[in-house]
């Protein structure tokens, strides 16, 4: 497929993984859940190239043609709409870490584990706001978006939104960078897996506080 760069320039982004030619394992399962994630997304395609060390070798020319070695597996790079180059992921091969990754470095969003997208879209706007009253406003706006939810773990989860909010609107745009270090301490310390989970959701509706540029 990457090949065929008439089909990548029909989108925004286009995520690419070098691998083995039958890949398994976690690091699979969890680019599984980014294709999973990109399925309703028009601007994103996600795509996976299997590299032959033996035999015909095939794909072997793409992987040289991208600087791709074996000894690197699987190695993810994203091409950007506009840009030569693509970008190389050097992260932990987990589904959010490359969700943020494709955030940061493209205009294609992707909705992390927790996350509400409408109140995702408003956390930006939120932060984006450079007057009290607009942000009030915003609050506001997140607050009726509340009162139509029912599900009790996106309740739970919409709180967290509310909260940071009032609390950016009480203490300044610094206090997002100062709950995710102490929510990111609680997450990384001894508790549950239950716990973990509940934290690093709380990690990712963060995320949708930070500037693009701050990712």
């Amino acid at each position: 497929m990457i090949q065929n760069y008439e089909m990548i320039s029909k989108f925004k982004a286009t995520l690419v993984k070098f691998d083995i030619t039958y890949p398994y394992g976690e690091k699979e399962d969890e680019y599984g859940k980014v294709a999973e994630a990109a399925r309703f997304s028009p601007d994103l395609l996600i795509s996976e190239v299997g590299i032959q060390d033996y035999g015909e070798q095939e794909n072997s020319d793409i992987a040289e043609r991208f600087g791709v070695s074996k000894d690197d597996f699987p190695v993810i790079k994203l091409f950007v709409e506009g840009e030569s180059e693509p970008i190389a992921y050097s992260g932990d091969i987990k589904a959010d870490d490359i969700k943020n990754f494709i955030k940061k470095h493209s205009n294609v969003r992707l909705v992390l584990n927790k996350c509400l997208p409408k109140l995702d879209e408003l956390a930006e706007k939120f932060m984006a706001a450079s007057k009290y009253d607009e942000r009030q406003a915003i609050l506001s706006e997140a607050n009726q978006i509340a009162s139509g939810i029912t599900s009790t773990e996106e309740i739970k989860y919409t709180d967290v939104y509310i909260k940071m909010m009032q609390k950016v609107l009480e203490r300044g745009d610094g206090f997002i960078a100062s709950e995710k270090e102490r929510v990111k301490n609680i997450k990384d310390g001894k508790i549950t897996a239950a716990k973990k989970e509940e934290m690093q959701g709380r990690l990712n509706i963060l995320q949708s506080f930070i500037k693009k540029d701050e990712l």
